[in-house]
């Protein structure tokens, strides 16, 4: 512990939580370069793809919920799906009643490459993040995560 303007700061758990990010952001950085290296998609479409994936084949998203669960602004994410429309990975279609909205679907050509997308993934985090870990520090850790997680959304509540 130590002072600072008057106020106690807990030196460990501010070193803590530097640790945690951290880690976080370098396995990251890992997990984009080798999507980009082997598969030739950024992070962020892999992402799209996944979402897109999730919610179905008979369901397209809309462009503001995609922004909003990967906390993007409607800017960033129309220039990322124009990018990815350009490699035939998704297309747009405008929502039934509402032609303002544009709704986002996997093509064929993006569901291949979210499947070796998955495969490079997989890879990376098993080597990058399952390895280093016994299976009983991996299961602490995730389990400590997901407390985390949990408290961390209770605060925060929905923010879609």
């Amino acid at each position: 512990m130590r002072e600072q303007d008057g106020a106690v700061v807990p030196d460990d758990l501010v070193h803590e939580f530097g640790t945690l990010l951290g880690a976080a952001e370098l396995l990251e950085r890992i997990a984009g370069r080798e999507l980009e290296r082997r598969c030739g998609i950024r992070h962020a479409m892999f992402e799209v793809l996944l979402r897109l994936s999730e919610a179905g084949a008979d369901r397209p998203c809309s462009m503001g919920g995609l922004a909003g669960e990967l906390i993007l602004t409607s800017g960033g994410m129309t220039r990322l799906v124009d990018r990815m429309e350009e490699a035939h990975l998704v297309r747009r279609t405008p929502a039934p009643g509402d032609r303002r909205r544009q709704m986002v679907e996997l093509t064929d050509a993006g569901r291949a490459k979210l499947a070796e997308a998955l495969q490079v993934h997989a890879d990376t985090l098993r080597r990058h993040f399952a390895a280093p870990l016994s299976d009983e520090q991996r299961h602490v850790l995730v389990g400590a995560l997901r407390t985390l997680g949990t408290t961390a959304r209770e605060e925060l509540g929905d923010l879609r």
